[in-house]
């Protein structure tokens, strides 16, 4: 007996000093990284904000994929704030850089509206799967004339209005899909295929749509290595991406080619063009069209910003409303008295109608302001002193959406769905940024909107829908979604 109990002794402090040695090889090595990368700064003006740059290579990316799989990526941000206090500022190693997270809305829209000292700072694996023509990768000088060339074909009134049947078809086909399968269905899955339908739809048309569309999948890997480390080799999400980038390039490549050997006809009505003839008609003050180049890494960069954005707001209006049937009944109402006020002649929706939309309006911006809860990218082009701390030149800039999208200070019980709550609230600059801020806001807004709008719109009017599985564990990945894929069953209302 008394062997034993030596024995057990014996054990335990093996244990314990092992345990000790594993927490100062690990304490060693974060500060390893600390003097790397804080060391050769040199003396500072101001401090660096709060916070640690974690282990060598991998930084902090382990804690902040645990905050991913609960779901709840602010879940990050907290613990910061619970190991180093309360701050507008941290200092953190995401993505393979340091980086400083900003979480106050003045300070957002500082970073986000100041391009003089911060530039765009997607994550490498972005830049290389964007393309050198895409908005990412341009100046200053090239993202001006393009957002200028741009901005008509996808967020013009005009080029909104031809876009409406085009999306109503895809929604309408849909949801009636949906309600015959008289079975249970994941709706995250459905309403992704039913995004990237209307996407090729709006960009182009009839032309090769059916062979585009069913490259989702391709689509899906391509946008899985946006945020990835850039590990060429199979089985890395990265090496996937760029496989599937270079079929998606000669897909969209094909089309252009089939557009210009189309006949032309000037008397062909806007309504009967998509975005691809719309990118491929402007032109610049000297009589410039868009390169082929540009037009194929344009849209690929708004399908990679649509794609799952706008499945996983849609998809959580509805399950929020169905959960709150007084909201439902409210949301209902407004787009019943829309149909009301529609002359008899009429068919479909209309631009005028979609903007009598109010309080649906005040229903997706309740879900972009929940949804919405990551970063937005950002690179210190020179030493920026903030709110007292010091930002390094060269070192990411976190604009961290969920932060102040999710701030009691502003929004009254903040984890609580209420597009009530837009009634009497007017959040001051940097505060409601699900689109970014300034000049390098996302020119597809107007559109992303347009399309959750209509499905809405269609859904309420005429059809119910059931989750099996309301408390199954979420997960983040380009957004909050339950781990069974939201399984739903969709009944028509007759």
């Amino acid at each position: 007996m008394e062997m034993e109990l030596e024995l057990d002794v014996l054990w335990a402090i093996a244990g314990a000093l092992l345990l000790g040695g594993w927490v100062s090889v690990f304490w060693f090595m974060k500060r390893v990284n600390e003097w790397y990368y804080v060391g050769k700064l040199g003396e500072l003006e101001y401090p660096l904000p709060p916070g640690d740059l974690g282990l060598p290579f991998v930084g902090n990316m382990l804690s902040f994929f645990t905050s991913l799989r609960s779901g709840d990526p602010n879940l990050f941000l907290q613990t910061l704030v619970i190991r180093y206090g309360k701050s507008s500022m941290y200092k953190t190693h995401l993505f393979g850089c340091p980086s400083i997270i900003v979480c106050r809305p003045e300070l957002c829209r500082r970073v986000l509206t100041n391009d003089e000292h911060f530039g765009n700072g997607y994550p490498k694996s972005a830049y290389l799967l964007t393309g050198e023509k895409s908005l990412h990768s341009i100046t200053i000088a090239e993202h001006s004339r393009l957002r200028r060339l741009i901005a008509p074909p996808i967020n013009g009134h005009e080029s909104l209005a031809t876009y409406i049947p085009l999306i109503e078809e895809v929604v309408m086909n849909s949801l009636d899909e949906w309600a015959s399968m008289k079975r249970p269905f994941e709706l995250y899955t459905e309403m992704k295929k039913a995004t990237f339908k209307v996407m090729t739809r709006i960009f182009m048309g009839t032309v090769n749509d059916y062979t585009f569309w069913t490259k989702q999948d391709l689509f899906g890997d391509y946008i899985d290595g946006m945020v990835s480390l850039v590990i060429d080799l199979p089985g890395f999400p990265f090496h996937k991406a760029i496989k599937a980038r270079k079929e998606l390039v000669k897909l969209l490549q094909s089309v252009l080619n089939e557009k210009k050997v189309m006949p032309k006809s000037n008397d062909q009505p806007k309504a009967k063009k998509d975005m691809i003839d719309l990118l491929m008609e402007v032109e610049d003050e000297d009589g410039q069209k868009l390169e082929d180049e540009h037009v194929v890494d344009l849209l690929l960069a708004f399908m990679a910003a649509g794609f799952d954005s706008s499945a996983i707001t849609t998809l959580w209006a509805l399950l929020h409303l169905y959960e709150r049937p007084e909201i439902l009944k409210k949301a209902k109402e407004e787009q019943d008295e829309i149909i009301k006020r529609r002359p008899s002649t009429q068919k479909g929706l209309n631009l005028k109608e979609i903007k009598e939309m109010d309080f649906l309006a005040k229903v997706i911006d309740e879900m972009l302001r929940m949804t919405h809860g990551l970063s937005i990218f950002r690179e210190a082009k020179v030493d920026v002193t903030m709110h007292g701390y010091t930002i390094p030149k060269g070192w990411k800039v976190l604009v961290w959406t969920g932060a102040v999208h999710m701030d009691p200070e502003t929004y009254e019980n903040p984890t609580d769905f209420n597009p009530l709550r837009w009634d009497n609230i007017n959040p001051k600059a940097g505060a409601f940024i699900p689109f970014g801020a300034g000049r390098k806001i996302c020119p597809g807004n107007s559109l992303a909107k347009l399309v959750i709008k209509i499905f809405l719109h269609y859904f309420v009017l005429n059809y119910k829908l059931k989750q099996l599985n309301p408390d199954a564990p979420i997960r983040y990945t380009h957004g909050p979604v339950h781990t069974d894929k939201c399984l739903v069953e969709v009944k028509k209302i007759i």
